[in-house]
């Protein structure tokens, strides 16, 4: 009797050792197959709006989050688990209010599943080993992946660069490091600008600002007749001028053909001097090119969306030569992300 007594102590106390050991990495609430806490015990290890998101499919509040603006670098990890899933790098301000990421550090650290919840479908996003509720994926993203995988802050927890050695996560600072010896060598970009009108300025450039490739844009007046136009001048529809949005993009990384596309799918180009509910020749939808080779490439464009049946009339977007480009007064300029407000602007799939 005294030997199984003992016996079973030892194997207590082995027990005991070994889930110390597993607690000791990178799973913080869960170990790699699932929950080691109950749905109480989570209750209470989460605040209420973590628990909310990540188990019950909660959203939070669009630009009332934690993360939806954090540009600092480092990794994104589940609040639960602590499994990695995105990095800064992939991270850009898609306007959604939303920390939004063009891709996982590692796909196969996902899992995507159908979600006809609230009367729509949607791709819903989770994490393999906690199963948290991270948010949705969309097919209307910038650069190659065209992916926007809109994440709640809630169901993350963010390891700055500096702090991912202390934290266990270590083999993640070749990301930056490879994203360092890249800045270090010689910059050559070739710079182009594009000029786009596709109704309130405001939405059009918070889209572009956060496409891969471009470094910079400014909202303005162009295409009229009035020299250096005030906003209150411009809404009156006397100076001819359209909302605008010039954009300068390094054509290494993105070219002039993709921010067409981004363009057509941005508004619907079929509307004659209107974007919803704006009215006026200022919401025309146009093309100011800068070269015979945007000329030819916007033509091309034009032609091409006019063939896909998106709409039933044509476009009827404007296709005119660049004239001087008044830049708009300051508090027009990234007015979204400076009023924390949702965009005016939804892109298309097609």
């Amino acid at each position: 009797m005294k030997k199984l007594i003992i016996f079973s102590a030892i194997m207590a106390i082995t027990v005991s050792f070994y889930l110390i050991a597993q607690n000791g990495k990178n799973t913080d609430l869960t170990e790699e197959k699932g929950s080691v806490m109950s749905k109480d015990e989570l209750k209470k290890k989460l605040t209420p709006l973590q628990y909310n998101v990540t188990q019950e499919c909660g959203t939070e509040p669009a630009f009332q989050n934690e993360y939806w603006n954090n540009k600092k670098p480092g990794i994104y990890v589940d609040v639960v688990t602590g499994e990695p899933l995105f990095s800064s790098l992939d991270k850009y301000d898609s306007g959604s209010g939303w920390p939004s990421f063009t891709k996982p550090i590692d796909k196969s650290g996902i899992v995507e599943k159908e979600d006809k919840s609230h009367g729509m479908t949607r791709t819903e996003v989770k994490s393999k080993k906690g199963d948290s509720h991270l948010g949705h994926v969309f097919e209307d993203g910038p650069g190659q992946t065209g992916m926007r995988y809109c994440i709640n802050s809630a169901s993350l927890k963010f390891i700055p660069v500096e702090d991912l050695e202390k934290e266990g996560y270590g083999e993640y600072k070749k990301l930056f490091e490879k994203q360092d010896k890249e800045s270090a060598a010689p910059a050559q970009k070739k710079t182009e600008v594009a000029t786009f009108a596709a109704g309130c300025f405001w939405g059009v450039e918070s889209f572009f600002r956060g496409v891969d490739g471009v470094i910079s844009t400014s909202v303005g007046y162009t295409g009229g007749h009035t020299k250096n136009p005030t906003y209150k001048e411009v809404c009156t529809d006397k100076t001819g001028h359209a909302e605008a949005v010039e954009i300068k993009f390094d054509t290494s990384l993105i070219s002039y053909e993709q921010l067409l596309d981004y363009f057509w799918r941005l508004h619907d180009p079929t509307t004659a001097d209107r974007q919803g509910p704006d009215v006026g020749s200022q919401y025309r939808s146009a093309i100011f090119y800068h070269s015979d080779e945007q000329r030819i490439a916007a033509e091309k464009s034009k032609e091409a969306f006019d063939k896909s049946g998106v709409f039933r009339r044509k476009a009827v977007t404007q296709i005119v030569p660049a004239k001087i480009f008044y830049p708009a007064e300051e508090y027009h300029q990234n007015y979204f992300e400076k009023n924390n407000m949702p965009a005016c602007h939804t892109i298309r799939a097609k």
